[in-house]
């Protein structure tokens, strides 16, 4: 096991991106394919959605299984250094989502949250964004 410094630590926290995440092109990609056309990360909305249909007052979220703390294998791994700092922060970070999506309702825009361990099955992705995107 290696032992990183708190600057190469650093140095690979800062290389996380948090919007264009292949994940999140791999939506957008599979949604222009269809027809679609988007804006992103709108910084006026909570929560700063990923994909926004602003016509149809939609707004989609492509979260990181880890980042935000999904129930499925990986979003459920705990580092084994820091684990305290790790289990806050992401406690912090369903929190704010949370938060995000109940403004973003209550001002009457439909939300849908993909997760990335979801994005693995393209044809049942297909069928929640044509579902989401169709209903009024």
């Amino acid at each position: 096991m290696t032992v990183e410094t708190v600057e190469s630590r650093s140095a690979t926290m800062r290389a996380v991106r948090s919007a264009n995440t292949s994940p999140e092109l791999r939506v957008r990609r599979l949604l222009y394919s269809l027809g679609y056309r988007y804006r992103l990360h709108i910084k006026g909305l909570p929560g700063t959605p990923d994909i926004v249909f602003a016509s149809r007052k939609k707004a989609v979220f492509v979260n990181g299984c880890f980042w935000h703390g999904h129930t499925c294998a990986r979003g459920g791994r705990v580092p084994k250094t820091n684990s305290d700092y790790w289990i806050s922060k992401v406690a912090r970070n369903r929190a704010r989502d949370m938060s995000a999506r109940r403004r973003l309702k209550a001002s009457g825009w439909n939300v849908l949250v993909l997760w990335e361990c979801e994005l693995r099955d393209e044809a049942r992705l297909l069928k929640r964004l044509i579902g989401f995107l169709s209903q009024s």
